[in-house]
């Protein structure tokens, strides 16, 4: 007799929210709240959520003039077509964010639209045998491009449910073709002062730096998301290359990557460069370890403010666990 056990993200198709529900940009919001001290820039936004607030947002602002708009909407993968929540709203996920290369607020999303997106190139070096430096445009359009939809959840205890379009990070290690003593990948966003005001901030670490280890990056969950709600990602999504990892904090997931650097040394992320007490290098989510100033246990939805027990890891163990039997509470790993 066949016994099929499903993984413990999956749920039956009947669970799965109607695409017309999920598009539908016409709904109405129950608003979102100011944002709490220590947000982090690499999410898509931040704080706790307080009933009453309007969004500024519309469904038609600009999303990136580019030449690779003609790629979208692309399928969905359907091994990654469930999440087991609904799909937040485009507008709440497009108008409520953090980007501090354009500023320190949450309603970031007009600033960001001073980011120019082309020309962008994209360079891959350290420990290959052949650093590259590639247009963004040639490099989406050597990949295969999918939808996945994964469950986002923010270090500061709100969560979100995002459709992503873009590609495995596995595919672009293969395209690096690293050497063998490669144990990480450094990975860098832009620096333009003059373009982005909030990197004449002489307090913070500029530019933007997150790294993972080489298990995590061609670990099949670990995406370069190049769209979002079937378009190219808006720029204050981090347009044109941003990094999705959904079993770890939204910091991780940095935007407007410029650099990929194979390495032996263990990058200082940005904000472990800043406060590596409360953001360290592994960022997995654990309701077991809370931060120094607030629980993890819970967490908020961010479009409907109801409140959800957090899973390990984001509710992506089956895929991730296994990565970390080595690695001892002490050396932070869920921080």
């Amino acid at each position: 007799m066949r016994i099929i056990r499903r993984r413990s993200w999956e749920l039956p198709e009947r669970a799965v929210t109607p695409e017309a529900v999920w598009r539908d940009r016409r709904a109405v919001l129950k608003g979102l709240g100011l944002g709490m001290a220590g947000a982090v820039a690499g999410g898509l936004g931040g704080g706790l959520l307080m009933p009453g607030r309007a969004f500024a947002y519309q469904p038609g602002d600009p999303t990136p003039d580019t030449p690779w708009s003609d790629l979208y909407p692309v399928k969905t993968n359907p091994a990654y077509a469930d999440p087991g929540r609904p799909v937040t709203v485009e507008k709440t996920a497009s108008s409520y964010n953090n980007f501090y290369e354009f500023g320190t607020h949450k309603r970031i999303w007009p600033d960001a639209q001073k980011l120019k997106v082309q020309p962008w190139t994209v360079t891959i070096d350290g420990m290959v045998d052949a650093p590259q430096t590639l247009d963004a445009d040639a490099l989406i359009r050597r990949m295969a491009l999918e939808e996945r939809i994964y469950r986002f959840r923010c270090v500061e205890a709100w969560s979100m449910v995002v459709p992503w379009s873009g590609f495995p990070l596995a595919d672009l290690v293969r395209l690096a073709q690293p050497q063998a003593g490669a144990k990480y990948l450094r990975m860098e966003t832009f620096e333009d002062r003059e373009m982005a005001h909030g990197q004449r901030s002489i307090w913070l670490p500029w530019p933007y730096v997150e790294g993972l280890t080489m298990a995590e990056a061609t670990n099949e969950l670990a995406f370069i998301a190049t769209g979002i709600y079937g378009k190219p990602l808006p720029r204050q999504h981090g347009a044109p290359l941003r990094l999705v990892v959904p079993w770890k904090y939204g910091f991780k997931s940095i935007k407007s990557i410029v650099r990929f650097t194979f390495t032996d040394e263990r990058p200082v992320s940005f904000w472990e460069q800043l406060q590596d007490q409360e953001y360290g290098f592994w960022a997995n989510v654990n309701p077991e370890v809370s931060h120094p100033r607030w629980s993890q246990a819970r967490e908020q939805v961010i479009d409907t403010g109801e409140e959800i027990p957090t899973l390990k890891w984001n509710g992506y163990g089956d895929q991730v666990a296994g990565l970390y039997t080595d690695i001892r509470d002490g050396d932070r790993l869920f921080r």
